[in-house]
């Protein structure tokens, strides 16, 4: 026999989501069948698998000795480490980084041992501020990401409730995006983009649509210009709905491309990824709602990179 104790990192989440979080060596199947046939219990007594868990609470597992052993992952130690210009912002609850073009968010493959997250988790591995053994359910977590190809801002939290408050801020459209990127051509000075949405998954490819088809979503992004020779064009970009390839597939949409995105219709060119920086991001008030109130203290900031890489491209590209 096992026992948990629910942590403040544990708690507010269903008893089946947290068991198959902090028991890898658990089957679903095994568990529904444990928790029906009462070899599973919460404080001693019967449970259901939709259970929300409290701090406090005591999860008793009668489950076979092999189940119940434990194994903690420190791959994330082979990741390159974070230095000073990766982080934008930090505090005791959420950081901000800056992430590099070419650099996963996220594993694709079990071969990827060096992406922005395993990079954080030894970062902050490193700092003591976070150690899987002393954790039963919850790591540190990205609540947004961007392309492998391209630069900027990715959000992450160190605990679970600013987990749960940046996915709400996130949801709810509290929280503004702005990118830069250069295009082929020239557009309009500026505009807000309407289209329709549809990914092609088996070639992970976003297709647009003026008129709204069966399966599609309402895109709006909007733009406005900085800088422009004629060939290319700077702008800054408003994201009002993050559906993937959103920017890239905007923009080719009206044939003007992001440099770079050969995916997507662009000319080949000596820059090796698609010209787009996730640059900035900006807090709304976040007063107004409970599920806000772990990150209440950021209404209002905004938070910028010292440096994009964008920029400097356009720089050599008008000199």
């Amino acid at each position: 026999m096992k026992e948990l104790i629910i942590t403040a990192n544990d708690a507010d989440q269903r008893l089946d989501k947290f068991l198959l979080k902090s028991m890898e060596k658990l089957p679903k199947s095994l568990l529904y069948k444990s928790i029906r046939n009462k070899k599973i219990k919460v404080n001693r007594k019967r449970c259901e698998a939709a259970q929300r868990l409290q701090i406090g609470d005591v999860v008793q597992l009668f489950l076979p000795p092999d189940v119940l052993e434990e194994t903690k992952n420190y791959d994330f130690l082979n990741a390159q480490p974070l230095d000073d210009k990766q982080i934008v912002y930090e505090d005791s609850h959420i950081i901000v980084l800056n992430k590099a073009s070419g650099v996963l968010c996220h594993s694709e493959s079990k071969a990827d041992e060096d992406t922005l997250i395993q990079r954080l988790w030894r970062y902050l591995y490193e700092k003591k501020v976070y150690d899987p053994q002393a954790e039963q359910s919850f790591r540190p977590a990205l609540a947004n990401r961007i392309d492998r190809n391209t630069q900027g801002i990715v959000l992450a939290a160190k605990d679970a409730a600013s987990l749960r408050a940046l996915n709400e801020i996130i949801r709810r459209h509290r929280l503004r995006k702005f990118y830069h990127c250069i295009i082929e051509g020239r557009m309009k000075p500026e505009d807000t983009l309407v289209l329709y949405h549809q990914k092609q998954k088996e070639i992970n490819k976003a297709t647009l649509s003026a008129e709204a088809v069966e399966g599609a979503k309402m895109t709006r992004t909007s733009y406005r210009e900085l800088q422009s020779n004629g060939r290319y064009s700077l702008l800054e970009v408003e994201l009002h709905s993050g559906r993937s390839h959103q920017i890239r597939a905007a923009f080719a949409y009206y044939q003007h491309p992001l440099l770079g995105d050969v995916k997507y219709g662009a000319k080949k060119h000596r820059y090796p990824y698609q010209a787009l920086c996730s640059y900035q991001i900006a807090f709304l008030s976040l007063h107004d709602d409970p599920l806000f109130a772990p990150l209440a203290y950021l209404s209002d900031q905004t938070i910028t990179l010292p440096h994009c890489e964008i920029d400097d491209l356009y720089d050599r590209l008008s000199s």
